[in-house]
């Protein structure tokens, strides 16, 4: 069972809590100094106001021993009054000053044998203290409207005892005084603590606020090519660092973007432009039927296949040009994979497509860290490719290896290899060489498998393959 007053400390809480974030950084810092310098004060202050109490108290309690002690020596001095008066009215040598404002000796049956010009209490402690069941009390009396702080010892073996008394009201206005001294200065300083503290945080905060309106003149601009100034190497430097980073990462992918957009509308007009002229010659064929002989039945037919054949490479391409968009976002979780087991699903795909080649594949254990689904379009692009390079009846050999912390994967075809002057390109978007450009696809296989690659910490390239033919390598780091 909650208690009664949960609920409006929750809400006292949640006000302060939404006070608090809709202060200014600059605010909440000089709060924090302010409060961090008034709690520093206000403790030494305490503990300072403490001390002299403490000293007070106990130079008071010391006076008033050493006095009762002076009339405890010599009792018999001090039953006809004060001695402070010798023969002929002249102080008495042997005291060399008077004791406290007031004093009084008692006998053992606590009555008063010898006091000041005014009497003090006999109080119980003090009846005990004259009979001898204890040796001293100390004990604060009201004596004319004043705190009197009044000490009770025992007299001696003849019993009785000795009572003296101090007035504090002096000590404790001199403390009041002090008391208000320390309560001034720590005004005086949790104010000056205060505009030190704005002070401190503004100065604190200028490189933030010159990082501030670096940022937001490149949101207003867009130029993500001008750096945002870092001085030092302190915290605010590494922020101005990360900004420069992630700039240069929005960069990177704003300009791969750009030319995807223009590689893929290059690409995409082609087959358009094609599809278009075909439709309407056929079209111009079928609004003016005079016109039909010049458009023989077997060169429809050629022309309907040519439609269907450039349909079916634009599907190809706009399939490809999304999965290269889907890439470069990344949405598919990373986990732990075999990639022996990822290469083999590739495999068993491309055989199916291509029944006419033979694959084959040797591999050893290859845990990696990464996306099944990407590594395993990666690995079909490769051997797609080398499929379509390779003659009926020809071998396709993967091999995947462990070397030195990589998981090395070997994709071999006996086509005609690439030219040295290919080798380079590859691996771009939309390249084809002089020899694929008569063949089906869009040149973004092989960009992809890179891309995949390189997103895995990975590298892929390409050489000859010996004695013909072609070998692709993936590298990708081994768990």
């Amino acid at each position: 069972m909650k208690p009664a007053g949960g609920a409006p400390v929750q809400r006292a809480r949640a006000v302060l809590g939404r006070w608090w974030r809709r202060r200014t950084l600059h605010d909440r810092l000089s709060l924090l100094v302010t409060a961090a310098v008034a709690a520093a004060v206000l403790t030494v202050a305490g503990i300072a106001f403490a001390a002299v109490a403490q000293i007070q108290r106990q130079q008071l309690r010391s006076q008033l021993e050493t006095d009762a002690r002076s009339v405890v020596a010599q009792p018999e001095l001090w039953r006809d009054g004060p001695p402070s008066q010798g023969p002929g009215g002249r102080r008495d040598p042997r005291f060399r000053r008077d004791i406290g404002p007031r004093w009084q000796v008692l006998g053992r049956d606590a009555t008063v044998t010898a006091h000041s010009t005014n009497d003090l209490p006999v109080t119980d402690g003090a009846r005990r203290v004259a009979a001898g069941e204890e040796q001293q009390v100390q004990e604060r009396v009201l004596l004319d409207g004043h705190s009197y702080l009044m000490l009770t010892v025992a007299a001696g073996r003849g019993g009785g005892a000795v009572q003296v008394a101090a007035d504090q009201t002096p000590a404790n206005r001199t403390l009041t005084m002090f008391g208000l001294l320390m309560a001034a200065g720590c005004v005086l300083g949790i104010g000056g603590a205060a505009a030190l503290g704005r002070t401190v945080a503004r100065a604190g905060l200028v490189p933030v606020q010159q990082l501030t309106k670096a940022v937001e003149d490149v949101a207003v601009t867009m130029d993500l090519n001008r750096p945002v100034p870092i001085h030092g190497v302190d915290e605010i430097a590494r922020l101005g660092q990360s900004v420069n980073t992630m700039l240069a990462a929005i960069d990177a992918a704003r300009q791969s973007q750009r030319t995807l957009v223009e590689d893929a509308s290059h690409e995409l007009r082609t087959p358009l432009t094609s599809i278009r002229t075909n439709i309407e010659l056929l079209l111009a064929v079928e609004r003016q039927p005079e016109l039909a002989h010049r458009l023989p039945p077997e060169e429809r037919a050629k022309l309907l296949r040519d439609l269907d054949a450039q349909v079916g490479e634009l599907a190809a391409l706009t399939t490809e040009l999304v999965e290269l968009a889907r890439e470069e976002t990344t949405r598919e979780p990373a986990e732990d994979v075999e990639l022996t087991d990822v290469v083999a699903a590739a495999i068993d795909r491309v055989r199916i497509r291509v029944p006419a080649v033979t694959f084959t594949f040797d591999a050893d254990a290859a845990p990696v860290h990464g996306r099944p689904n990407e590594l395993e379009r990666m690995v079909v692009n490769v051997l797609d490719n080398a499929a379509k390079w390779s003659p009926p009846g020809a071998t396709v050999h993967t091999g995947l290896t462990a070397e030195q912390g990589w998981c090395v994967l070997r994709i071999a075809d006996t086509g005609p290899g690439i030219d040295a002057e290919d080798l380079p390109h590859v691996f771009d978007r939309f390249y084809r060489s002089p020899a694929a450009r008569g063949m089906p696809g869009s040149g973004l296989g092989l960009a992809i498998v890179a891309q995949t690659a390189a997103q895995h910490g990975g590298t892929v390239t390409a050489a000859p393959n010996d004695p013909r033919g072609t070998v692709v390598t993936i590298r990708l780091p081994r768990l």
